[in-house]
């Protein structure tokens, strides 16, 4: 019965855990997507807001990079590596129902949830 209230709590009807894995599925965009439609679920809104500020500033450093003719593309290599393991590491973590904190992005999470 707890189980079904935790659940609920959320106002999507899933899992805060799967909730929390899917802030982070499809980049800044599915980070946007459970901020808006999760307005009291702090757990929700944390792992949303840290994958909207990761996700958004490697999407526009990889923009940056790509001007730079001979050297963006190693740097562009670089970024997609880094944000591939994130990306996997960070939804891990957040189905395990742990909220991880990344050293700058997580501070900056919270204060916004």
């Amino acid at each position: 019965m707890e189980e079904e209230k935790k659940e609920s709590s959320s106002g999507t009807g899933l899992d805060p855990k799967l909730a929390g894995l899917l802030c982070y599925a499809f980049g800044w965009i599915s980070g946007i997507i459970f901020y808006l439609i999760t307005p009291k679920d702090e757990y929700i809104r944390f792992h949303a807001m840290q994958s909207i500020l990761v996700f958004g500033f490697l999407s526009v450093l990889g923009f940056v990079t790509n001007m730079f003719w001979y050297i963006g593309w190693g740097i562009s290599s670089l970024i997609s590596l880094i944000g591939l393991v994130l990306w996997v590491v960070l939804m891990v973590k957040a189905y395990q129902g742990e909220k991880y904190k990344l050293p700058f992005f997580g501070d900056l999470a919270e204060k916004y949830i």
